[in-house]
């Protein structure tokens, strides 16, 4: 592998640049440099745990060096640079030289120039190379220091960057960079290079195809732009040739056309976001240009198309105002055509929210208004006409946007916007006049508080005083009208009554010449508001009115004596500002306020008056100013308010002026509850004031009516009236007296008397009931008993419960069940309240009562009459105790008591409930409103329980179904402020004609239209819960019932199912759960084309889902799957998804980087997804499209099946999925069996006889059942799919056994090996041909898995990867001397270390035979000696394979050897020698074969041709013939070797001892053999040889009749 690697290898880099042998005077520096330096690289790698300490070091060491060039610049820099230089510098010592350069640069100013040229060349390569995570930060210091020496040597710096900065040819990244810090260091020195700079990096832009270089572009061009633009602001201080504006802005246009049409519509949003950034200095150049104005202006569709992307808006439109704006500037608009597209790019921000993913959404607005302000200022007209377009479509957000954007027009700071604009912004404005919302009324209210900030009071006259008019009294009265439980709405109303009184102070405070209209309004809303927190600025306001109209009347008067403004009633504003001085610290202190008004329009009020009052009046101004609501006196301050009306009224004596006073003060009475200071006060200033009355009968009458309208059951009152009275008497005493006589003579004549009568039975009953109805109803009026406890209240209420239960629940003869529940609303009313608990079972036991009744003929009036009032009596029974729990959780327990009545199998229940729900639904609404939103789901459910209900078969139960869904539907959407628009209504409307008709498929139709109107409404959460109660309900009722729930589920996933991620696993639950329940067909088919919509979309979440069901495989889960089958695109799909499942667990555990990945690495049980691969190959169409997954499926089953073998076999069988059964699996379900039915499958699929014959034969099926013979069923079959015709087979194994090699499961890099070991050349005549796995893109990663194979520690492994690696060397024997030394190097581990297996050890031994067949003897190396040396030692190993491996290699060696290791073998051969002659006769047949062939192979070493002849001519197999061999050879030896032939003699001797009797045997022979030769009598040796053949002869006989001799 080394090898291979050194001959690919080229070194792109140059030689670094020779300093030759240092100076004697400069050694000594560099020395000291050195250590200093060495010193610095130690310290910083101390600092993270030693602290300060050794950075104080660090930093010492490098002042050293500085200090030091300061004598000696040249020396120490030399010595720098020489560092530098030194190989293998690590980047923390080129970083701190750099710095310290950098320092000795500023420093010195002038150096040396061949030192800074040396430099220069130094820092610019460094600049240029490689740029991986060091290399930044080496390349950037060294930038860095190029640009400190441009400040004094700029020419030789800027020579060497523009060296590199070549036309058409893209140069590195950091001479950009460089370049951008030089211009802006040195801007007047950069300029005469700009021009070449720029145009040369045009050429550049379509060669930077990498987001960093684009970025880099980006910065260096937003650079240059902002030096041309210093270099011109500062042209005076410029000594170089001066170049135009102009003349920069033609350079630089191509740059931004080729930025803004190629680079913008990148996909990185990095490289978007630098494009952008240079944009704006690039567009400060271009625009002040004409021509290339009018060109920008062609590429703002371009701008803003980039808002429909990731980009930040606010980037996009910062570059939109400054071209908009320099439109005005220059008076050249852009063009007219493009406006439209820009107002609705603009105005679709401001009205809708920001993505979450905008961070300056804020920012991003401020700038669309000023772009807005520009373009009001360029087309006035079309921008209005597009705002008043856009207020049509009736959104509330569209329309607040809108009018936002509008007063931001109106605002515009000089110059001023024209008249004319003003002028159509306004009828803009009043088209919406008419919108209730309250943000609208908030937006208009402030555009006409802003049309009076800016000088334009002259255009709300009219139409805006009114509209302010119009709002300050509606908000008013929904404020003061307002219910406890409607939060939202009255926090709105509360803001919009806030911008109605900021404008009313804007408009009081700057508009002139103020309407009358306006101010009787004010005047108005004073006298008879009950927002008494409004009256304090309304005062003040009117003050500032009344000082304008006064003003205004003194200049055309010029006299002080006719200070008049107009008051409709003087007495009843006095009255009412009186009264609520009484309380001057409420309302912000509105006592204050309401005196300086008083003061104002004394002339107005009384002119009699006024004199005192401009005494009195500022007195109890300082009173309330020195005081505060904490320190105050009330009694004080009432008795002053007293004093000070009837010191005012002495100045009216003679007058009607206090008898119209008294009137006013009577009308107030009822203005304010009791108990209260007003009031109190109230009946203290009306007797006083009636005391002064002249008119003794209108005093009588005012006195009369004050004493019928008083409720004396009220202490507070009842005190009041009597201090009103005796106040009264001191001034009318006769009066007061007559009126008190004449009040008791009319209360005697209008007493009356009551009797009770008793009946039996029912009249018995009705007359309990009536009594318990006045007996609660006088409790209840009795206000002063707040806390009174009615003890006999549970008593009366189990009477009446026991009363409606014996009535009879099919026919309605009486009234007592109606009697009985309008008895239970009364006592509801009463303390204690009815518990939640309590509540419910009333009401479930009055709605069993009614519902249940059957309807009545249309003759029996009288029955009809009693049907009717049961109802509206179970109506106000439930809506009174609704009334107690009026929340969404009482809401839900009364839908959940109905619930069973809406589904019921009876048209007149369904109806009667239906009905029941919907009035109780319309209170709900108008009760609570938007004040507490429903809980989450509970809208989903409410719907869910009602949608049905528009399929109804009953008409009338269809319609009130309607109305309930309307009725949700509409609450739903105050309470989220969704968009809820008359069309809709309007669809809704004739939804509800269309429900009136008979056909059932056109009303189905129907309710599938009122579920797309309804789907827009709902969220997420919601649509899970609608989901789960459609579901719930499935077979509640009938057919009709069903497919109107499958078809609102349907609906909504269609419309939904994209926004529904993180609930689709719910939805599914819900469905599957219920599926089973589901009878009909054709809703079992449209449910599971909904669970198939959800799969097709979120494809993850569902497959979990499904594969965590129980097995076996229910029916409907089975049905689901098949579904799936008969999509084949589908099912293709789900088949990759699901192997992706089983490899899942062979695989490195990853994160889950999105939701999907959350599901997709969710636990699912392997047998399931096995049971459902099956299940889909079995049942589905196979085609050619489909063929492609065989090698993908076969490779993932045997996978699954190797896991099953070893000790990660056990199935994680998820008993938590499985709990629903409670018995065991039928036991062919399990995981072996399951996954070789499945391939028995898949190969039946494919349509080819004969490959499943041949299975059948070889046994492949029974050979993977057993883990024994599990690896030798997985090569067949690998073998058998590999000689498949088909290429695509053999390769898509190929690499799915590559990443397999790599898992960390051990079975599966087992199996994975298994493969790749038959992944071979198909027969013996394609040897030479590259198969698949060696082609040249999987060689390489199948050699680096294989070597990690054989190195492994499980012995199957190792052995698979060895001999794989060898079926290469057969299938590329091109490729084996490129990795001669790794297939060398494994092979022979193999061959050495105590613990290697004899299985290990032959597979090595037999690659070694492989590869040397393709290798010569150069190629091997010092490994031939390795080799032959392992080789030898084996050969009289105890196990016959290792022997019979051995003999073959060691023949091998001898046919690659040649020349250079032609004596070493030789040697080796004599080593080796005595063995092969012995193993001849090795007890292994196949072994003795392949030693007596190795021997004749090595017979030539011995260089003897008598040798040579003898065994040419030589049968092996014959004993004879080897006996005479081995006669020749000792024969030779004794004539020329005898020495050998005795070492030979002495290492015969040593077998002797051998554990094989065969080898004994042989040795005996050979070793006599040798004796004899070393005799010289010839007739000796005959004798000899004879009797050796004789003894050989019994021996032989001997061993066959004893198998344990051949053992």
């Amino acid at each position: 592998m080394a090898e291979a690697a050194t001959e690919s290898h080229e070194d792109p880099s140059e030689e670094t640049e020779d300093l030759g042998p240092l100076e004697p005077e400069d050694s000594g520096t560099f020395q000291q440099v050195t250590n200093l330096l060495n010193i610095m690289e130690s310290e910083s790698t101390k600092m993270d745990a030693a602290g300060a300490g050794f950075d104080m070091r660090k930093r010492l060491a490098s002042v050293i060096i500085t200090e030091k060039a300061t004598t000696e610049p040249s020396v120490v820099m030399n010595a720098l640079i020489r560092c530098l230089q030194v190989p293998e510098i690590s980047t923390q010592r080129k970083v701190n030289i750099y710095n310290i350069l950098q320092e000795i640069i500023q420093q010195e100013g002038e150096l040396e120039e061949r030192c800074v040229q040396r430099l220069v060349a130094i820092a610019s390569k460094e600049m240029r190379g490689m740029l991986e995570m060091e290399g930044y930060l080496r390349a950037e210091v060294a930038s860095d220091t190029l640009v400190a020496l441009s400040r004094n040597h700029f020419s030789l710096v800027m020579y060497e960057l523009q060296h590199h900065l070549k036309p058409l040819n893209l140069t590195e990244e950091f001479v950009i960079v460089t370049l951008a810090k030089l211009a802006n260091g040195n801007v007047f020195e950069f300029m005469p290079y700009m021009g070449i700079t720029l145009a040369t990096m045009f050429t550049m832009l379509r060669l930077a195809n990498e987001a960093k270089m684009r970025q880099v572009i980006c910065g260096a061009m937003e650079t240059f732009c902002e030096t041309v633009q210093f270099y011109l602001r500062h042209l005076e201080d410029s000594v170089y040739p001066v170049m135009t504006e102009d003349q920069f802005a033609v350079k630089l246009f191509p740059m931004y056309r080729y930025f803004v049409t190629v680079w913008l519509r990148n996909n990185n949003p990095e490289v978007k976001l630098g494009v952008i950034k240079s944009l704006k200095p690039m567009l400060n150049l271009l625009l002040p240009n004409d021509d290339l104005r009018e060109q920008v202006y062609d590429y703002i569709p371009l701008l803003l198309a980039e808002y429909q992307g990731s980009l930040e808006a606010l980037f996009i439109t910062q570059v939109l105002r400054q071209i908009l704006e320099m439109s005005v500037v220059t008076s050249s608009p852009v063009p007219q055509m493009q406006l439209h597209t820009i107002f609705t790019e603009l105005h679709v921000q401001v009205c809708s929210r920001a993505p979450a993913q905008q961070q300056y959404s804020s920012q991003n607005l401020t700038e669309i208004v000023h772009c807005f302000i520009a373009l009001a200022r360029s087309y006035p007209k079309e921008l209005m006409k597009f705002f008043l377009s856009q207020m049509e479509m009736s959104k509330e957000a569209v329309r607040v946007g809108t009018l936002a954007l509008i007063r931001a027009v109106v605002s515009a700071d000089e110059p001023r916007m024209s008249i004319r604009t003003i002028y159509l912004a306004i009828r803009v404005v009043k088209n919406t006049l008419s919108d209730t919302r309250s943000k609208v009324r908030m937006a208009i209210l402030r555009i006409i508080g802003q049309l009076a900030l800016s000088g334009f009071q002259d255009r709300i006259k009219g139409w805006g005083l009114k509209y302010v008019s119009v709002q300050l009294t509606l908000s008013t009265y929904k404020l003061t009208n307002r219910r406890d439980n409607f939060y939202q709405r009255d926090l709105e109303e509360k803001m919009v009554h806030k911008v109605t009184m900021d404008t009313v102070r804007i408009i009081t405070s700057s508009v002139s010449g103020m309407t009358n209209e306006f101010w009787v309004r004010l005047l108005c809303y004073i006298m008879e508001t009950d927002y008494t927190e409004a009256l304090t600025p309304i005062c003040i306001s009117l003050t500032n009115l009344a000082e304008r109209q006064l003003h205004a009347k003194d200049e055309e008067a010029s006299t002080s004596k006719s200070r008049h403004v107009d008051l409709p009633a003087p007495q009843k504003l006095l009255a009412r500002l009186l009264v609520l001085m009484s309380s001057p610290y409420k309302g912000e202190g509105r006592g204050i306020a309401m005196l300086k008004l008083l003061k104002t329009l004394s002339q107005s009020i009384a002119p009699s008056m006024a004199d005192m009052w401009e005494l009195e009046i500022p007195l109890l101004v300082k009173y309330l100013e020195e005081h505060t609501e904490f320190t105050w006196n009330q009694k004080t301050w009432e008795d002053k308010l007293i004093q000070f009306l009837r010191n005012s009224l002495k100045m009216t004596r003679g007058s009607n002026w206090s008898l119209r006073l008294s009137k006013e003060l009577n009308n107030q009475i009822e203005s304010f509850d009791s108990p209260s200071l007003e009031k109190g006060f109230l009946y203290r200033a009306l007797g006083f004031t009636l005391a002064t009355g002249l008119e003794a009968d209108k005093v009588e009458v005012l006195l009369l009516e004050l004493l019928y309208k008083t409720d004396y059951s009220d202490d507070f009152d009842r005190e009041g009236v009597i201090l009103c009275f005796g106040l009264c008497a001191r001034g009318q005493v006769k009066t007061v007296l007559g009126v008190l006589h004449d009040f008791e003579e009319r209360i005697q004549e209008s007493e009356q008397s009551w009797q009770i009568g008793a009946w039996r039975d029912i009249c018995l009953k009705l007359a309990f009931m009536k009594s318990v109805v006045q007996v609660t109803d006088a409790i209840k009026n009795i206000k002063d008993l707040e806390d009174f406890q009615f003890a006999q209240k549970a008593t009366l209420t189990g009477i009446i419960m026991a009363i409606i239960k014996a009535e009879p629940t099919d026919s309605l003869v009486s009234p007592v069940r109606t009697m009985a529940m309008e008895a239970l609303s009364y006592l509801s009313k009463l303390k204690p309240f009815y518990s939640t608990e309590e509540s419910s079972e009333l009401m479930d036991i009055s709605i069993h009562s009614v519902i249940s009744l059957q309807p009545t003929g249309e003759s029996n009036e009288s029955i009809k009459t009693l049907y009717t009032n049961a109802l509206r009596a179970l109506e106000q029974l439930m809506e009174g105790l609704m009334q107690r729990h009026l929340d969404p959780k009482g809401l839900q327990e009364m839908v959940h008591l109905l619930e069973k009545w809406i589904l019921s199998e009876k048209e007149w229940e369904r109806e009667k409930a239906v009905n029941l729900h919907l009035h109780l639904m319309q209170i709900y609404v108008q009760s609570v409103g938007v004040c507490i939103p429903l809980k989450l789901g509970q809208f989903g459910s409410l719907v869910g329980l009602i949608a049905p209900g528009t399929c109804d078969s009953h008409r009338k139960t269809r319609l009130a179904s309607m109305d309930v869904l309307a009725s949700l539907l509409d609450l739903h959407a105050s309470q989220t402020c969704s968009s809820w628009g008359t069309s809709k209504e309007l669809e809704l409307e004739k939804c509800k004609e269309d429900l009136q008709g008979s056909d059932m498929e056109k009303i189905f139709g129907v309710s599938s239209r009122i579920s797309k109107v309804a789907c827009l409404q709902f969220n997420c959460d919601e649509v899970v819960s609608l989901v789960q109660k459609l579901c719930e309900n499935f077979g509640a009722m009938d057919l009709q019932h069903d497919k109107a729930s499958v078809t609102w589920i349907c609906t909504f996933l269609q419309m939904r199912v994209k926004e529904l991620e993180d609930k689709v696993a719910e939805i599914l639950g819900a469905i599957l759960v219920h599926l089973p329940v589901v009878d009909h067909r054709e809703v079992r088919r449209l449910l599971i084309e909904g669970i198939l919509l959800l799969a097709h979309y979120h494809q993850e979440t569902v497959l979990t889902a499904l594969l965590r069901q129980p097995l076996p495989m229910e029916s409907h889960l089975t049905e689901v799957w098949l579904a799936v089958a008969e999509n084949v695109p589908f099912a293709r799909t789900m088949l990759h998804a699901l192997m992706g499942r089983l490899q899942a667990r062979f695989t490195p555990k990853a994160n889950a980087a999105s939701k999907a990945d959350i599901w997709r690495l969710a636990a699912v049980d392997p047998l399931m997804t096995l049971c459902t691969i099956h299940l889909l190959v079995e049942r589905m169409d196979w085609d050619n499209r489909l063929l492609d997954l065989f090698p993908d499926l076969v490779y993932t089953l045997l996978l699954q099946l190797g896991g099953s073998q070893g000790q990660e076999a056990v199935s994680p069988v998820l008993k938590t999925w499985r709990l629903i059964h409670t018995g065991t699996l039928p036991e062919e379900v399990n995981l072996q069996r399951v996954t070789i039915r499945s391939m028995q499958l898949l190969f039946r699929r494919l349509n080819s006889e004969s490959l499943l014959c041949t299975l059948e034969e070889q046994g492949v099926w029974t050979l993977l059942e057993s883990s024994s013979t599990f690896l030798q069923g997985v090569s067949q079959l690998a073998r058998l799919c590999v000689r498949s015709p088909d290429g695509y087979y053999r390769q898509r194994l190929s690499e799915l056994a590559l990443r397999g090699m790599a898992s960390e499961a051990l079975s599966c890099r087992i199996s994975s090996t298994a493969v790749c070991v038959e992944v071979r050349p198909r027969s013996p005549f394609q040897v030479m041909s590259d198969p698949i796995l060696h082609q040249k893109k999987l060689l390489k990663r199948a050699v680096l898995m294989l070597e990690k194979g054989a190195e492994q520690e499980d012995e199957v492994l190792r052995v698979l990867s060895l001999r794989a690696l060898g079926n290469m060397a057969l299938g590329a024997p091109r490729k084996v001397r490129q990795y001669r030394k790794l297939l060398l190097e494994k092979c022979l581990s193999s061959l050495q270390g105590p613990s290697v297996s004899t299985s290990v050890t032959s597979e090595g031994l037999e690659v070694l035979a492989k590869v040397l067949v393709e290798l010569r003897e150069g190629d091997l190396g010092s490994a031939f000696n390795a080799i032959s040396e392992q080789c030898r030692a084996f050969f009289d190993n105890e196990s016959e394979l290792l022997r019979l491996k051995a003999f073959i290699l060691f023949g091998k060696l001898a046919q690659v050897v040649r020349i250079s290791k032609k004596h070493f073998f030789k040697q080796e051969v004599k080593k080796a020698w005595v063995p092969l002659m012995l193993h001849c006769q090795d007890p292994c047949s196949d072994a003795a074969q392949a030693c007596v062939a190795t021997l004749f192979q090595c017979v030539h070493f011995w260089g003897w041709r008598a040798l040579e002849s003898s065994a040419d001519h030589s049968d092996a197999t014959a004993p004879k013939e080897m006996a005479g061999f081995q006669m020749t050879l000792c024969s030779v030896l004794t004539q020329k070797k005898p020495a050998v032939l005795y070492n030979f003699l002495l290492e015969t001797m040593t077998y002797v001892k051998s554990n094989l009797s065969r080898i004994r045997i042989a040795a005996c022979n050979l070793a006599a053999l040798q004796e004899l030769q070393l005799d010289s009598d010839p007739g000796v040796w005959r004798a000899a040889l004879e009797t050796l053949n004789i003894l050989d002869t019994c021996s032989q006989q001997r061993l066959l009749a004893s198998p344990e001799g051949i053992a």
